[in-house]
């Protein structure tokens, strides 16, 4: 973020919400109070948190040109900045208290204390009460910025002390032409990416330079599409389940090292040497929190698989209306138009609306093997269990 042109900033890294980008820039230099608390809503990828980062970085600079202020800010450094991303399953109350402590301080250097909370549809009902208790008595100085898919996401109570800024989806060939931008992929490649990611621009940028993340979902959606018998079911969900456990793997494994490197670097222990007892209460807390950031890499694994088969399906069903324009598995048509024209349009949306159940369930701490043989007895029969 810090190599964005002066004349940029804080802007420049936001893509695509060019009517969102003006409703900040004219709060964030209005000559009043801005609103106290915003959602920032929009579908995954559309670039949430970079521009609450990026509003931040407005409402904390001095001036529009304190550009010195802006940098400090986009790079999460900034004293009057506190952000928070969750890498766990959900939002604790201790963290989302932390938060609220921090509010009612004054801003040391900018304009506003700025809290963004990044995941903020990962909050519990009684976290979401502590937060509560902020926005209705905020600081004056403060200002809470929180992203969230939907506003349906929050509890009643938060959304309305909250100002909501609603974040536009992007159109595949944009996506496409941004992640060939940024990574120089193929341009085949980078619409076959933005079409399956279903325009998550960062979900994009991964699959187009990621060619085993290609692989897991194609062979992944083939195998449910081709199960044909009960006795598929075992086999294919064991192995949905094992792709994502490897995904979460490759994403989590080196930094896991690293981290645990660091940290023994940090107190003195030397490479492959004992580790002291009064350094084991650090490391097992360590690993500790790389054990829930697996838990939500593994969860979030599983959630991108259903929302591939949920495109399947929905593909179906615009097959079955005998729509042939915004197909996003255009790879598999041909096992699409079978299944659309063997299937009623009942036993479609049946499917569909398994697939947000078995999603639920997951997110509810449901074994996965479990949860995903369910939902494939229904593919395979037509019939819930």
């Amino acid at each position: 973020m810090t190599s964005v042109a002066a004349a940029e900033l804080p802007w420049g890294d936001v893509w695509g919400q060019h009517e969102a980008v003006s409703t900040l820039q004219r709060a964030a230099h209005d000559e009043g109070s801005p609103a106290h608390a915003w959602l920032i809503t929009g579908p995954p990828g559309s670039g949430r948190s970079t521009l609450a980062h990026a509003f931040a970085a407005a409402l904390i600079a001095n001036t529009p040109d304190d550009h010195a202020t802006m940098r400090q800010v986009l790079a999460g450094t900034h004293p009057d900045l506190m952000a928070l991303r969750t890498e766990g399953v959900i939002i604790t109350i201790k963290q989302a208290r932390a938060l609220v402590d921090r509010s009612y301080f004054g801003p040391s250097l900018g304009r506003y204390r700025v809290i963004v909370m990044e995941d903020a549809d990962r909050m519990t009902e009684r976290t979401s009460n502590v937060l509560l208790k902020a926005l209705e008595e905020p600081p004056e100085q403060t200002i809470w910025l929180l992203c969230a898919p939907s506003e349906a996401d929050l509890l009643p109570t938060i959304r309305s002390r909250v100002r909501t800024l609603r974040l536009r989806e992007p159109e595949v060939d944009d996506v496409a032409r941004l992640i060939v931008e940024r990574t120089g992929a193929d341009v085949d490649v980078a619409e076959q990416a933005a079409r399956h990611s279903q325009r998550h621009i960062g979900m994009a940028q991964r699959l187009a330079t990621d060619t085993a993340s290609r692989q897991r979902r194609d062979e992944s959606l083939r195998a449910v599409l081709g199960g044909r018998t009960i006795g598929d079911v075992v086999e294919v969900a064991g192995r949905i389940v094992q792709a994502a456990t490897d995904d979460a793997k490759a994403l989590t494994a080196e930094r896991d090292e690293a981290e645990r490197a660091s940290l023994l670097r940090t107190v003195g222990v030397p490479e492959g040497s004992r580790v002291p007892p009064a350094v084991r209460a650090q490391i097992q807390a360590l690993e500790e929190d790389q054990k829930r950031r697996a838990t939500r890499s593994l969860r979030d694994g599983l959630d991108r698989v259903l929302t591939d088969m949920q495109s399947v399906y929905r593909d179906v069903v615009m097959l079955q209306h005998d729509r042939q324009e915004g197909i996003i598995n255009l790879e598999v048509i041909d096992d699409l138009r079978r299944v659309a024209g063997e299937w009623s349009q009942e036993r479609t949306l049946r499917v569909i609306d398994h697939i947000t159940d078995t999603r639920a369930a997951i997110e509810q701490n449901a074994q996965p093997a479990l949860a995903l043989e369910s939902l494939l007895v229904t593919v395979v029969s037509g019939n819930r269990l």
